[in-house]
């Protein structure tokens, strides 16, 4: 169905508050296609979301799913004990780090009855079973891969579609397993080359994310076997955008640069950096979701120097326009690309 578009521009699903029907919505009647996140809300929440997102279009829209884990083995008590330092000066508790499944089997059920179109997976792999009573429904199966070996992986479990991330994205990495060692849990590779990697190693359509902001960015993925490309951080700043006061005003500005880190939720991602991610990401263990619930109190004060800024590398090229007018713009920009290079090999 991506092949179709009428804009090759997908909102990505941004959990936490960021994603809003008003926004999936837009970006939908504008030619492109919009995800909602089902992290880190209710079976409830979500599924007035998808009422309300029904209500603003009647284009099909997509739902993505956090696949759950296993629960991490590693000590994490000397970190509560600094983020309970941190939480003390901020005047909040910390959470209590415990795992947990984010509701996985419900949002699935509720994905099912709904007939969700379009169902998407982050953090790793459906159940085979799942996925063919998905595809029984009637819906496209898209999963994110950030390397060659997971897209395999992807493609033997019947996957439809795949959603490349490459490692400028912002937010978290889409790895199935986090090695627990290096800054983005596994081997980095720039969206490009996760791309034509995975091009080389499937036969399977992909869309393509990560640090793309511009029409010319579209157009490189395209030109690169992509059939869409997803955009996340370009959508922060849009008044559809349930993002944080705060954060929207961080990435507006423009001024700080962007780093990888576990410090937020025991799994890798990418931020704006601020004290909280320079003090802590050291010492933070891949123990996700358990940190996730430790440190949410304190990243809810509202203080910039301890939220999680998610943002993609390329954030300081985000605006304040409306979502449907950043697909227009896109779209505009990615025709000029296509022509200016046809252009250049006529005259050639």
């Amino acid at each position: 169905m991506f092949h179709t578009l009428a804009v090759p521009v997908i909102a990505a699903p941004m959990a936490g508050g960021a994603s809003t029907p008003e926004l999936v919505a837009a970006v939908t009647e504008a030619g492109g296609f919009g995800f909602l996140a089902a992290g880190y809300i209710t079976v409830e929440q979500l599924a007035e979301k998808i009422k309300q997102t029904s209500e603003l279009t009647s284009k099909p829209f997509g739902v993505n799913l956090f696949v759950p884990g296993t629960r991490p083995t590693a000590d994490i008590s000397s970190y509560v004990d600094r983020v309970t330092a941190c939480a003390e000066k901020v005047g909040a508790k910390p959470g209590e780090p415990r795992w947990d499944d984010d509701n996985y089997a419900a949002k699935l059920e509720l994905v099912l009855a709904l007939r969700v179109p379009v169902v998407s997976f982050t953090f790793g792999l459906p159940d085979v079973d799942d996925v063919q009573r998905l595809k029984a429904s009637g819906a496209t199966i898209v999963v994110t891969v950030t390397t060659p070996s997971e897209a395999r992986q992807a493609q033997q479990i019947g996957a439809d579609v795949l959603c490349v991330q490459g490692a400028d994205a912002g937010a978290h990495r889409g790895t199935f397993t986090d090695d627990g060692i290096s800054p983005g849990g596994g081997e980095l590779y720039g969206t490009l080359a996760a791309l034509r990697l995975v091009k080389g190693t499937v036969d399977l359509p992909v869309i393509a994310t990560g640090g793309l902001m511009t029409g010319a960015d579209v157009a490189a993925v395209l030109a690169a076997g992509a059939v869409a490309a997803q955009l996340g951080t370009a959508f922060l700043g849009c008044p559809e955008a349930g993002t944080a006061a705060a954060h929207r005003e961080a990435i507006l500005e423009g001024a700080r640069r962007t780093a990888l880190t576990r410090a937020f939720s025991g799994r890798p991602a990418r931020g704006l950096v601020n004290r909280f991610l320079i003090e802590n990401s050291p010492h933070a263990p891949a123990a996700y979701p358990n940190v996730h619930h430790l440190t949410k109190p304190v990243r809810a004060t509202g203080d910039l120097e301890v939220m999680s800024l998610w943002a993609g590398t390329t954030y300081a090229l985000a605006t304040t326009e409306p979502a449907a007018e950043i697909v227009q713009r896109v779209h505009a920009e990615l025709l000029e690309t296509v022509n200016a290079l046809a252009e250049r090999f006529r005259r050639g």
